[in-house]
């Protein structure tokens, strides 16, 4: 009995410390993996492409755990500019140009674009169908019974907001005060139901649209339709770690998943994602269509919309890129297309 009990103590003990060195090990395995943060967009991480691009990219960087702040683009900026990231995933091209100008930014990639759609409740109490996204805006400021919900944060699809009341002649920080004008100050998903909720209209991004209809959260509907008013490009920024206040940025690791999101591996995933699900890809890559001009309208609008002095990223904010490449516009379509700017 006492060999039985003594067996049975060694097994134990044996047990016991197996338990602790696997603990150990998987602890210090824990400990040696760099934590890359990309503070990023709603859009992009409530349609759960983010899940599926981190368990990709961690697959391949197994020494890299990688960590998301989602929030409007206007935030996810400021959250790298005071440090607290170490690149951007947004969009919003005059705020990417900024962000790069002011000594923030390198290496700036276009991946992937969708459209803004305007959506309504069935009835349609506006009229607002089948009309271009201005003059809905403007119908919809001028019906009785119609209500605006907006995003209110800062975020890409705010700023796109903003732009097209400017160009029908109105001002959203003054239309903010009217009674048909909410502000949500959220996220799509957010928005999305408030508009669902009040029976009004509001923008937003055509992934985010279909993420939410299909899961039945809203029922609104689509009422004014993508175009290249309401082109939505999305674009990658490493942090400058040339910048004193950013110098502490993991810039290896950020250039590591530039490289991987334009890869020909994601950009099939964007090919396909959502496909299944919602009968649509809710992201269209953009690199094949910029590189070989595979449909020259959609070329067009994003180079027209999204292009830095002509190019994803000027040359003077670009640095130790390694083999990634920054496609541009040649000089002499530089001119003309600056000149049908004016």
């Amino acid at each position: 009995m006492k060999s039985v009990k003594k067996y049975y103590g060694i097994t134990l003990v044996a047990i016991i410390i197996t338990a602790i060195g696997i603990a150990a090990w998987a602890l210090n395995a824990t400990q040696q993996k760099e934590i890359l943060v990309i503070s990023t967009t709603t859009s992009l991480y409530e349609t759960g492409l983010l899940d599926v691009l981190d368990a990709k990219f961690e697959a391949k960087y197994p020494n890299i755990n990688v960590t998301f702040i989602s929030q409007g683009t206007g935030l996810a900026i400021k959250t790298a500019m005071g440090g607290d990231a170490d690149m951007i995933v947004v969009h919003d091209p005059a705020r990417e140009q900024a962000f790069l100008n002011d000594g923030y930014g390198v290496n700036r990639k276009i991946i992937a674009y969708n459209y803004f759609v305007i959506v309504g409740p069935e009835n349609d109490p506006a009229g607002v169908q089948g009309l271009d996204p201005v003059n809905a805006l403007l119908k919809i400021k001028e019906a009785d019974d119609a209500i605006w919900v907006s995003r209110g944060d800062d975020s890409g699809t705010h700023s796109m907001e903003k732009r097209l009341w400017i160009a029908g002649g109105e001002d959203a920080s003054e239309l903010r005060n009217e009674e048909w004008y909410w502000e949500r100050g959220a996220g799509m998903t957010a928005t999305l139901t408030m508009a669902n909720e009040k029976r009004g209209y509001t923008m937003c991004d055509m992934g985010s649209y279909l993420n939410n209809y299909v899961s039945g959260t809203i029922d609104l509907e689509i009422l004014v339709e993508a175009g290249k008013e309401t082109l939505n490009v999305y674009s990658a920024i490493a942090c400058d770690p040339q910048n004193p206040d950013l110098s502490h940025v993991k810039f290896d690791h950020a250039m590591k998943f530039i490289n991987f999101l334009v890869s020909d591996e994601v950009q099939d995933i964007l090919a396909d994602f959502g496909v299944d699900k919602f009968g649509q890809q809710l992201f269209n890559p953009a690199v094949e269509v910029l590189e070989t001009n595979s449909d020259p309208t959609t070329a067009n609008w994003i180079k027209d919309f999204a292009y830095i002095d002509g190019t994803e990223c000027p040359t003077g904010k670009r640095y130790e890129a390694g083999n990634l490449s920054f496609l541009k516009i040649a000089a002499i379509q530089t001119i003309i297309r600056r000149e049908n700017l004016k």
